[in-house]
């Protein structure tokens, strides 16, 4: 009965890196730049996950002025921070948090469309 003793692998768990890597907090922050349609051709473009460090009035006076187009800073009780800027500002903003230097181009994921 000491052949019973041979110990068998266990189940292969092809998401066992992918979960190790996710449980780093913080690991691999995201910039999410996203489009919400409004009413007709009106479009609202959120830029959310900036590190608090960051002084979201700042940013956002200067993507007022750099594109011609309103925005504010809301408050949500999930996300934090979001900005938000009137129209398809998608490129445009990825662009300008790359070439400030405030997020690297490898961490902005955009959605939409």
């Amino acid at each position: 009965m000491s052949d019973l003793d041979v110990q068998i692998p266990g189940a292969f768990d092809p998401f066992a890196e992918a979960n190790a890597e996710d449980s780093g907090a913080g690991s691999k922050e995201y910039v999410h730049v996203r489009i919400q349609q409004r009413n007709g051709r009106k479009s609202l473009t959120t830029v959310q996950g900036l590190k608090k460090e960051f002084s979201y009035n700042k940013i956002l006076k200067d993507l007022k002025k750099e594109f011609c187009c309103n925005g504010t800073v809301v408050q949500d009780p999930e996300l934090g921070q979001v900005i938000q800027l009137q129209g398809d500002q998608r490129k445009n903003v990825s662009n300008f948090l790359i070439q400030a230097g405030i997020v690297k181009k490898d961490n902005i994921k955009i959605h939409g469309f």
